[in-house]
This record gives structure tokens, C-alpha cells and sequence, in this order.
């Protein structure tokens, strides 16, 4: 091996010292950096040469170091593993918000709720069976059957209102879906470009990644990744990003509660495919679906503001029905018989939004036996009654509170324990790919070392280069 090949082999650990440093120093600076993966300078030991001159042999000694790339240190599985947890947290955290905002607009229990309103409806009925001959307690009666009858329509008011920001939400989820899948191909070309030349894309990697996290939160994606290093993201099985090229979602169905109540779903489905459901099962988009689904059968296993819609409605009849079966039987103060119908629904209208209350005229208040005469109240004492009722409305209501509440704690409870589960897999992905500082700091300190070192292999050979060059045969003159 010739003398002049030292300097080659200090030259090459100088020149992979010097580029493992530079990682080292991307990675301190980086420290921070949300989505950062931390790399490492790969290097390989460069063989000694196989074909020997006339004026050198080959003495089995290597001819330096090389690096041959630079590694992302992430793991492909924890990757995995935080999509996967991020679909399901993100899911069940949609419906437990989704609950949680259901149950604050229902406002039980509270001096303003509708089991106060209906507990001051039969005690004015009770009331007005105490002292039938009073106008002022039929008065009274009337103005307490009208709160009932507003704070229903507020109940089924609250419930649209939701529904219809559900869904303008999810239709601004999609728009998101949309222009990350664009970004992500975006992204899968220019990597393959950077690729192909011959250079590390680990930056955009990082930023790829952290987009298909995004997807995967919103829509439930899942990952295949090419040979050639692009990323195919699914949803649902099915392709929304295929290399350099991306598929576009957008929202269908109904577009009105009266749609949703009626039957008609929202779905999500492929643009330029009318009636094509992606069939979302994970992320936030597919949490919001459920939660603006029609009505199911049977009755609860709907979506949650149909549902909670169609609870609404079926107390209003249950009112109506009851009160007008006693009313209509009852004898005025006047002595008129029948008392007549004491609430009505409107017809073409929810029943919720259609009860009203159909007595004006406080004279009109029916709560009389008429065998018993016109001043009995034998029938306000019935009407009152109905509180304590097993099949009356407060038994109804009581029941729709109770089970909401059980759903909101339960759906809490579960979206808890995800994103408990997401966190855990999202602090082991951290682990394996963030920078450890201190680590990097070690790393610094052997790659100086290394560097000092080749240097002063490089000045021992200088040396002893110039001695054969410039004082060979001088000895003795």
C-alpha cells in the first residue's frame, strides 16, 4: 500500500466526522421541534484495495470511512400504533363532547329545568282543584302550562341547533381532509424527486408523517408505504392518497334536522361518485356522523340528537295526551261540559315545536266532576296526580334524564380511556424518536475526538512524507 494512501484514509474520517457532526447538530437544533424525528450518520468501513501496483501492496488494512446515509431514528410500528390509538381517541372524544353538550342543554337538575316546569304544572293544578271558584289560581295554571310548553320547544330548539353545527363542522372537517391528502401527496413527489438524486428527504418525512397523524384523527387513515418511499394513504380500505395523487371527500345527505329526524343520514362520501359512502369507522368526521344520524330502530339506537329530538316529541304527546283525556271530561267553573282539550300540537310540526297550550280564557280551566257540579275539583286533583303518575310525563322525562346521563358518564369514560391509550403510544413513538440533548451532546464529543484524531494521522503521515520527499539521500553531506 502506498504511503500516500494514509492521507486518503485520515481525509475520509475527517470528511464523515465532519458530516456526522453536522447531524448532531440538526438534531440539538431541532431539539424542540414538534414532529421531529432524530437521525444519525450511518458509516461504513471502506475495504482495502483489491488490485496492488508495482509500488504498493495491499497490507489488508481498510482505506478509511464513508458514511452511506443518514437514518431517521422513528419506528415504523409505534408510527402505526399512534394512528391507530389517534383514529379511536378522536372518534369517541366527538361523541363524549357531543354528549356532554346535550346533556348541559337539557340543564337537569336545575330550578329551570323541565322537571321543575312540569312539578309547578301539576301543583298549579292542584291549585286550581283547591279553589276552583278562583280565577287567579286558573291564571296561574295557564302561565305554568306555557313554561312547560317553551321550555320543551327550547329543549328540541337546542338539539337542532347542535345538530346543524355538527354538521357544518364535519363538512369543514372534510375541506381539511381534503387539502392535507393534497399536501400529502404534494409531499410523496417531492420526496421521490429528493430521493432519486441521491439525498435524504428525512425533513419531509417528519412533516408527512405529521400529516397522515392529522388524517388519521380526522378521518381514521391508514398507511402503506411504496418501495420507492411514497406513502398510500387509505380511509376506510380505500385509497385517498395514491402517490403523487390525491382523492378528494365531500359531505351528502341531509342538510336540515326535519331531513335527519325524517330518516335521512349524513354521509361522506367520494366527489364526482354521488351515493358512494366511504364508510368512515374511525376518527373525528366519523364520531360526528354518528352523532348526527337519523333515528334508529329501535328507538335509542339512532343517532344522539334524533334520538334526544324524537324523546322530546314523544314527551309532548304523552302531555297532550294525558292532561287533554282528563281535561275534556271536566266540567268548567261555568258548568260547561266538556272542559275540551287543554293543550293542542300544531299540526306539520315536531310535536315538540307544535304544543300549545289551547285555552286562552282562564274561565275555561275544566278540573270539575260534572256529577259533582261545577265548583268540584275532583278532576284537578287527577290532573295533578299525573306528577306521580309510573306512566305519566315526569316518569317519561325522568327516565330520558337518567339515561343520557348514563350515556354522557359512559361515552366519557370511554373517550377517557383512549386518549389515555393515544397518549401512551404517542409517549412511546416520542421516546424512540426525539432528541435526547444529552445524548447528542456524547455523540458531539466522540465525533470531535474522531476528528482531532484523523487530523493528527493526517500530520504524522505530512511528516513523514516530507522526511522521504525532501531529506532522503542528504545523510552525511
Amino acid at each position: 500500500m502506498s504511503t500516500f494512501s494514509g492521507l486518503g484514509t485520515a481525509l475520509s474520517s475527517l470528511i464523515a466526522q465532519r458530516q456526522a457532526l453536522d447531524v448532531s447538530g440538526q438534531n440539538v437544533a431541532n431539539a424542540n421541534t414538534v414532529g421531529y424525528t432524530r437521525q444519525r450518520a450511518a458509516m461504513s468501513a471502506l475495504p482495502a484495495a483489491s488490485v496492488a501496483s508495482m509500488f504498493s501492496t495491499s497490507d489488508g488494512v481498510g482505506l478509511g470511512v464513508n458514511v452511506t446515509g443518514v437514518s431517521r431514528l422513528g419506528d415504523a410500528f409505534l408510527d402505526a400504533r399512534v394512528r391507530t390509538e389517534t383514529a379511536g381517541a378522536s372518534y369517541l372524544a366527538a361523541q363524549s363532547a357531543a354528549y356532554t353538550q346535550l346533556e348541559k342543554s337539557v340543564g337537569e337538575p336545575s330550578t329551570t329545568g323541565l322537571a321543575k316546569q312540569l312539578s309547578n304544572l301539576w301543583g298549579a293544578f292542584g291549585d286550581v282543584s283547591n279553589t276552583p271558584d278562583k280565577d287567579s289560581a286558573r291564571a296561574v295554571l295557564l302561565e305554568t302550562a306555557q313554561a312547560v310548553v317553551d321550555r320543551v320547544a327550547s329543549l328540541y330548539d337546542a338539539a337542532e341547533s347542535q345538530w346543524s353545527h355538527a354538521r357544518t363542522t364535519t363538512a369543514g372537517l372534510v375541506d381539511q381532509v381534503n387539502t392535507t391528502a393534497a399536501n400529502v401527496a404534494d409531499l410523496n413527489a417531492r420526496i421521490l424527486a429528493i430521493t432519486n438524486s441521491g439525498a435524504a428527504a428525512n425533513e419531509l418525512l417528519d412533516q408527512r408523517d405529521q400529516l397522515v397523524v392529522q388524517l388519521s384523527g380526522l378521518v381514521g387513515a391508514t398507511t402503506r408505504t411504496r418501495p420507492d418511499g411514497q406513502l398510500d394513504v387509505y380511509v376506510a380500505g380505500n385509497t385517498l392518497v395514491d402517490g403523487a395523487k390525491a382523492k378528494t371527500l365531500e359531505v351528502t345527505g341531509a342538510t336540515t334536522f326535519a331531513q335527519a329526524t325524517g330518516g335521512a343520514a349524513v354521509t361522506v362520501g367520494w366527489a364526482g361518485k354521488p351515493g358512494l359512502s366511504v364508510g368512515l369507522d374511525g376518527g373525528r368526521v366519523a364520531g360526528l356522523l354518528s352523532v348526527t344520524a337519523p333515528p334508529g330502530t329501535p328507538a335509542g339506537s339512532g343517532g344522539m340528537l334524533t334520538e334526544a329530538a324524537a324523546s322530546y316529541d314523544a314527551l309532548a304527546t304523552r302531555i297532550t295526551t294525558q292532561v287533554n283525556a282528563l281535561h275534556s271530561t271536566a266540567t268548567r267553573a261555568d258548568g260547561t261540559t266538556p272542559g275540551g282539550a287543554f293543550f293542542t300540537i300544531d299540526a306539520g310540526k315536531p310535536a315538540a315545536l307544535g304544543l300549545r297550550v289551547a285555552i286562552t280564557d282562564p274561565s275555561h280551566v275544566a278540573v270539575g266532576n260534572p256529577a259533582k257540579g261545577p265548583l268540584d275539583g275532583s278532576v284537578g286533583d287527577a290532573l295533578a296526580k299525573l306528577g306521580t303518575a309510573k306512566d305519566g310525563p315526569d316518569a317519561s322525562w325522568s327516565a330520558t334524564v337518567v339515561s343520557l346521563g348514563v350515556r354522557t358518564a359512559s361515552a366519557a369514560s370511554r373517550a377517557n380511556v383512549a386518549e389515555t391509550s393515544r397518549a401512551s403510544a404517542a409517549a412511546q413513538q416520542l421516546s424512540q424518536a426525539s432528541v435526547d440533548t444529552d445524548e447528542e451532546a456524547v455523540n458531539m464529543l466522540a465525533y470531535q475526538r474522531a476528528y482531532e484524531g484523523a487530523a493528527r494521522v493526517l500530520t504524522a503521515i505530512d511528516e513523514m512524507l516530507d522526511t522521504l520527499i525532501n531529506r532522503t539521500g542528504v545523510v552525511g553531506r
